[in-house]
């Protein structure tokens, strides 16, 4: 398998811009930078023993200990290194599942190693994509968002599942709407996700739910904000997500978002964080494993 690295029209930071990590606690304490740079990173994931935060820069994946004291530390998936900012940690803590920039989703061991190609070939017709969001508290299911390209240039997604170990997908919305972000609820019950199924104008994302054959659809915010990418604190209870502008298509780069917490099930959200960001600040799950933290990626531009 040849190396896979991002072209020159991969996303780069702008003049002055940077990138930060972020830890936030849970009742709103004052978010604490952990990392600096300036350097494109997106999308941190937590470790499951809680000892690493693990992002995307470049196509490639690093670690760094939630203190920022330790790392970063490339995770080596070559010769696979056109990765994307979709990826999930087994909930072992054993292996981390990939998108890459093929289309195709990939397994390897979290210290690094050859990777395992999951996902099946589809008929090229179909310009057939696969995005991944979640894993099921089990670890034996996938959650991704499948993507076409329509002879009309026109773009299908749906929430799909998929075995962890590869297998057949399941199908469990039709289309009808643009929808992200797919991830489990920790009792496995649920699939939260972002859609435009409420929109009164292109764009107009919500947070909803469904229960895991794609029944009992719920939506869970109802404002003028665009609001996308789901996370379940461990504990079952609260709801972290990125709130856009109004009147945002899709989840663009360099936007005036807020990082909000609900209920899981619903109710009142409050403010943790504002900033410039967007793209990569939140794409994934990011819980401390006690839930009393999560991690994001700001993008300021220093003056």
């Amino acid at each position: 398998m040849p190396s896979q690295r991002p072209g020159p029209d991969a996303r780069r930071l702008l003049p002055r811009q940077i990138s930060q990590l972020v830890v936030a606690g849970r009742g709103g304490t004052a978010p604490e930078i952990i990392y600096e740079s300036d350097q494109l990173i997106e999308a941190p994931n937590w470790s499951p023993d809680g000892a690493w935060l693990v992002y995307n820069a470049d196509g490639r994946l690093f670690a760094i200990s939630p203190d920022g004291q330790q790392g970063p530390n490339r995770i080596n998936t070559a010769p696979v290194e056109n990765l994307n900012n979709d990826h999930v940690i087994a909930p072992d803590g054993k292996h981390i599942y990939l998108s890459a920039n093929d289309g195709h989703l990939y397994v390897v061991p979290f210290e690094g190693g050859q990777p395992a190609r999951i996902s099946h070939d589809v008929d090229p017709a179909r310009r057939y994509r696969y995005y991944l969001h979640g894993i099921s508290p089990d670890g034996a299911t996938l959650a991704y968002v499948a993507l076409e390209q329509r002879d009309d240039g026109s773009t299908m997604t749906r929430i799909a599942t998929l075995p962890a170990e590869g297998g057949a997908e399941t199908y469990l919305s039709d289309g009808a709407c643009p929808v992200d972000g797919p991830e489990f609820s920790p009792d496995g019950q649920w699939i939260y996700f972002n859609s435009e199924a409420a929109a009164t104008r292109p764009g107009h994302a919500q947070i909803f739910r469904m229960r895991v054959d794609g029944s009992g659809g719920e939506q869970l915010t109802h404002d003028d904000r665009v609001n996308w990418f789901p996370h379940l604190s461990p504990d079952g209870q609260a709801l972290a997500y990125i709130s856009f502008p109004p009147g945002t298509k899709g989840h663009p780069a360099d936007c005036d978002v807020i990082i909000r917490i609900m209920p899981a099930s619903g109710g009142p959200a409050r403010n943790i964080d504002r900033f410039n960001g967007g793209q990569g600040t939140i794409n994934v799950a990011s819980w401390a494993p006690d839930g009393q933290r999560f991690a994001y990626i700001r993008y300021p531009i220093i003056p």
